[in-house]
């Protein structure tokens, strides 16, 4: 048989080394290379697994998923340590443009970079979904998320129920659905963990109908804004029956969780609006029927140890 020549030439902008080669000879699938999603943990640069990294070295090109969460630090202390040029990929790109993402995989080996695990948001399903799709193989490398990491606090993992995100109110949208789910669990007695909201590269409105490619400055819900809107929806809900949820229930504020300036404080969900817990990113508890301890654990961040005696 007549062998391929070994000639090679640089590819598009991909920077892609693609063989010069006689597709009549050599299946597709023999140049089909990875998709690799990659977990980065909570913190900084080094919580990248070791096997994490060293497949981000080996891969031609390296997208940073910048939409879903944030790390401590910026992009390019992400580049000085991997050594390797990053792509930030926007929800844009993420949930419109995939093909953009996965276009270059079938000849060269491309990672998707995730803040915490690859799997902590729904979006990265659908990629997967996609590559597949394109006959594209995949392989995912794990890493600690906020799901698990909240452990910190001292609560029992596995007595969380179903997690909620607390989105901004705005002045015409103030949804409610996420106490709903916070009620079903509290009188389940299970703990909810509340991710809160974040606005990266986020159009106003105005903008938005007018093709205007401007972006709003970026916005992290803090502790305090999230119980000040939880306590809106108690005052509200209390027109009806008094709410599983009140002033008084137990909750545990989180700040960037993994990071060596991580602060956490427990509390009463009335606490909780002035609680100072510093810098993004925020994350919040409510709790459910507390075993003893978990009350031992949360004294060590209680804003106000009185209220744990009883």
């Amino acid at each position: 048989a007549k062998s391929p020549p070994k000639a090679w030439r640089r590819g598009d902008k991909s920077g892609c080394k693609i063989p010069i080669l006689d597709l009549t000879l050599i299946p597709l699938l023999a140049l089909t290379k990875m998709l690799y999603l990659i977990g980065l943990g909570l913190g900084d640069a080094k919580d990248i697994t070791v096997k994490g990294l060293e497949v981000v070295q080996q891969c031609s090109q390296v997208y940073l998923e910048a939409y879903t969460s944030v790390l401590t630090v910026g992009k390019e202390a992400l580049e000085e340590f991997y050594g390797k040029e990053l792509i930030l990929a926007d929800r844009e790109t993420v949930e419109q443009n995939a093909d953009t993402i996965l276009k270059d995989a079938h000849q060269c080996d491309v990672a998707f970079l995730v803040v915490g695990d690859p799997f902590g948001a729904t979006t990265h399903s659908d990629l997967v979904l996609r590559a597949v799709k394109m006959g594209i193989p995949y392989r995912v490398i794990h890493n600690a998320s906020i799901l698990n990491a909240v452990g910190c606090c001292g609560l029992q993992l596995y007595n969380f129920g179903e997690t909620v995100s607390i989105v901004f109110w705005t002045d015409t949208w103030k949804p409610e659905s996420f106490f709903d789910k916070i009620t079903k669990n509290k009188k389940n007695g299970m703990h909810t963990l509340c991710l809160l909201d974040i606005k990266v590269k986020e159009q106003s409105l105005e903008n938005l109908m007018r093709g205007k490619k401007i972006y709003e400055p970026p916005q992290y819900m803090s502790v305090n804004e999230a119980a000040e809107q939880l306590l809106a929806i108690v005052q509200k809900r209390r027109e009806g029956e008094e709410p599983a949820v009140t002033e008084d229930t137990i909750c545990v504020g989180l700040a960037r969780v993994g990071a060596v300036d991580q602060k956490i404080a427990s509390g009463t969900l009335q606490e909780m609006t002035t609680a100072e817990l510093g810098g993004p990113l925020h994350s919040m508890i409510i709790t459910g029927i507390l075993h003893p301890l978990e009350i031992e654990m949360l004294k060590l961040f209680a804003l106000n140890k009185a209220i744990f005696e009883n």
